[in-house]
This record gives structure tokens, C-alpha cells and sequence, in this order.
């Protein structure tokens, strides 16, 4: 074997040449299979929903609002005490009936009985007083007779007579503020009715004026609810509602007492009273339902009525989807709302009577998107369905028994 040949400049320029015909297609599809697996793939078509519909028409609402109201007593008292101190005694509890001039609650009288016997002492030490200027004044006018003293004598002491009938007079008064301070010691209820609530407790001190026991006065029951700031103006004073007991019974005729003038500065909403009669009244806190008619009792009217679940937000407006039959598809359709009866939202305008609107679904639809209807399966009679089970007993059997023929 010969020795293997060198190779020439010729040889090698040979063999660049074929690589590089032999690299060029090869990096292009190396180009085009990454590119190819880089490229997006096809969008997927919109799938096709199914939707229910409802057909719009024209329904009798209700002109009437109602609220949600709670029983009060019209005379609800904040007892408290018209002197401070230490609470020794609270007898009363929430939700016990008492009756005029029961003790409610009872303060340390010890400071205040020794305050109304040093009134006394003072009363009896202005009253000696009195009665010495007096003795001297009649001893002085004898004087004054015998022309012994002068006039401007006897005057300085008739003075001094009326300036200790005055200290006597002052120290009666205070004794008597002192007497009544230590009567005030006992909290006592201005008449007969239910403690609602209790804000002190035994070992506080509490100071005058600060409410100890809340007492509602048995007599006439009023109910009281909030109305906003829309509706007012349909409420007025001596206007005629319904009041319905929400844990059932018999419905109560109630008349509006009184409208507050002025919102509430937390919930701006306006206060109302409605006074309630009969023999049977709700009890105190009780939950009522109060109807008032907006145009006439017992008005009704016609109107488009959609439930809840058919409206959605566009934006700041409210919009439904309205079904086209001629190319099943859904389009959006701005309504507004005029306010609600019941479980429903009254459509006043927006809608024909007729359109298709869909009622299920409707956050995942969009503009122009294809929908089926969608229709309920109706039930299979019971009839039916046992000849059904029959039949399919008898045909699961037949082979079976051939076998066994």
C-alpha cells in the first residue's frame, strides 16, 4: 500500500464548494421548521351557547313601595339621674315590665344626706340670728320712745333684722335643693311600661344627666322606617299605608305622623312615623313590612318587567342582549330601569313588546355572537316510562332465553 496522497489547493477548494451546496438547503429548513413552529395557530371559532329567552310583554305591576319598618313605643323615656355618683342598686332588667314608681336604680345617698344636715344646721343657726336682730329691734324702738337713741339708731337695726330674715330665707332654700338632691338618689319610672335597654351598671359612676335605664311607656305603638332621598316627596303627613307583621298575622292600617325635615347626616335618608291601632299589636322591635301607594290605593299599571339576571353593566349604563332570529345572534340594547316590583326590575324603556331578550348567560355572550335556543325537555309520562322499561327488560331477556332454548 502506497502512501496516501497530500491533498492539493484544487481538492480542498473542491470540497468547500460541495459543503456549502450542501449547507445552504439544510439551514433553510432548519429556518423553516422553527418558524413554522413559532407561527400562532388558527384562531378557534366562537362557540355556539345556548341561551334562554323571554319574550317581553306588557305586565301589571304595582304602584306601591314598600319598606321595612320597626315598632316602637311612641313615648320612649332615657331615665337618668339629675345628680352624679356611685350606682349601688339596678333592679330593673331589660325587657321587664314595671309600673309607675318602681325603683329603677339606686345611687350612694351617704355625701347627699350629709350635705341636707348641714343645710338643716345652717337653717337653724340663720334662724337664731333672726331671732336676736328681732329681740334687739324691739329693745331699741323702747329706746327710741324715751328718746334714749337716735332714729338713725333704731334704723341700723331694723336693717340688720331684715338682713337676717333674708340669710334665714336662703338657708331654707338651700336646705330644701339638698332634701330634694338626696331623694334624687332613686331612679323611679315615670309610669308603666317595658325597659327596652340598660346603660349603666352596678359600680359605675355615672354623672347627672347620663342615661342609666331606657323605658318605653306602655300606650299608642308607632312604626318608624327610612325613606331616601328620590322618594320623599311621595310621603306626606297623614297620608293612608298598609302595615304587614313580617312574621305573619293580620295586616294593620297606618297613617304617616310625622316626616323628619332634615336627612340623616349618616345614611341621608328621611325618617318616618307611622301611627298603628288595633287589639292585637305587633310587639316592641318587631319587623313590619309598610306598603304605601305611589298613585291611589291599590294602582296598578302596565309595564315591561325583566328578572335580574337579564340585565348586565355596558359601561355606566344597563343593557340586555336582544335575540335575532334571522341570523341567531345576539345584539346589546342600552334599557333603563324605572324601579322594581318585587323580585323583577320594571323596564321604562329600551324594549318592545315581542323582542327576544335573553334571561340566562349573559356575561359570556358578546355582540353578533351565533346562540341556539334553548328548550326544556318535557318530562316523559310515567305511562311511558314503564311500558319503556318493560320493552327493555323483554328485549335485554330475549337473548338469554334463546340461548338457553
Amino acid at each position: 500500500m502506497g502512501p496516501l496522497p497530500f491533498p492539493t489547493r484544487h481538492s480542498a477548494v473542491a470540497t468547500a464548494r460541495t459543503f456549502r451546496r450542501l449547507a445552504i438547503p439544510a439551514v433553510g429548513v432548519a429556518v423553516a421548521i422553527a418558524l413554522g413552529a413559532c407561527s400562532r395557530p388558527a384562531p378557534q371559532p366562537d362557540p355556539v351557547r345556548s341561551v334562554k329567552l323571554m319574550t317581553v310583554a306588557p305586565e301589571a305591576v304595582s304602584t306601591s313601595t314598600e319598606y321595612a319598618g320597626e315598632v316602637r313605643a311612641r313615648v320612649e323615656s332615657r331615665l337618668s339621674f339629675r345628680v352624679g355618683g356611685k350606682l349601688t342598686a339596678r333592679p330593673a332588667e331589660p325587657g321587664q315590665r314595671v309600673r309607675a314608681g318602681q325603683l329603677l336604680a339606686q345611687l350612694d345617698p351617704q355625701d347627699l344626706q350629709l350635705a341636707s344636715t348641714a343645710a338643716q344646721a345652717q337653717v337653724r343657726a340663720a334662724q337664731t340670728q333672726r331671732d336676736l336682730a328681732q329681740a334687739d329691734l324691739q329693745r331699741f324702738k323702747a329706746l327710741r320712745e324715751q328718746n334714749f337713741i337716735s332714729s338713725a339708731e333704731l334704723e341700723r337695726r331694723e336693717a340688720t333684722l331684715r338682713s337676717a330674715q333674708a340669710t334665714l330665707e336662703q338657708a331654707q332654700a338651700q336646705m330644701q335643693v339638698q332634701g330634694n338632691q338626696a331623694v334624687y338618689t332613686r331612679l323611679l319610672a315615670d309610669g308603666a311600661g317595658v325597659v327596652t335597654a340598660v346603660d349603666a351598671e352596678v359600680g359605675q359612676v355615672v354623672a347627672a344627666g347620663a342615661p342609666v335605664v331606657r323605658l318605653a311607656l306602655d300606650g299608642p305603638r308607632d312604626v318608624v322606617f327610612a325613606v331616601p332621598e328620590d322618594r320623599v316627596a311621595s310621603v306626606t303627613v297623614g297620608q293612608r299605608v298598609l302595615v304587614r307583621p313580617w312574621g305573619g298575622g293580620e295586616a294593620l292600617a297606618g297613617t304617616v305622623r310625622e316626616l323628619a325635615a332634615s336627612a340623616d347626616p349618616v345614611t341621608r335618608t328621611f325618617g318616618v312615623k307611622v301611627a298603628i291601632a288595633g287589639e292585637r299589636l305587633p310587639p316592641l322591635g318587631a319587623t313590619v313590612t309598610v306598603v304605601a301607594q305611589r298613585a291611589g290605593e291599590g294602582a296598578r299599571a302596565e309595564a315591561i318587567r325583566l328578572p335580574t339576571s337579564a340585565l348586565w353593566q355596558a359601561g355606566k349604563d344597563t343593557a340586555v342582549w336582544v335575540f335575532d332570529p334571522s341570523d341567531t345572534t345576539v345584539r346589546s340594547r342600552t334599557v333603563q330601569i324605572g324601579g322594581v316590583d318585587g323580585n323583577r326590575a320594571v323596564v321604562a324603556g329600551g324594549l318592545q313588546p315581542g323582542d327576544q331578550v335573553v334571561v340566562a348567560g349573559v356575561h359570556v355572550l358578546a355582540p353578533g355572537q351565533k346562540v341556539t335556543v334553548y328548550k326544556e325537555k318535557q318530562p316523559i309520562p310515567s305511562a311511558e316510562r314503564s311500558s319503556s322499561a318493560i320493552e327493555k327488560v323483554s328485549d335485554g331477556a330475549s337473548p338469554a332465553a334463546s340461548a338457553k332454548r
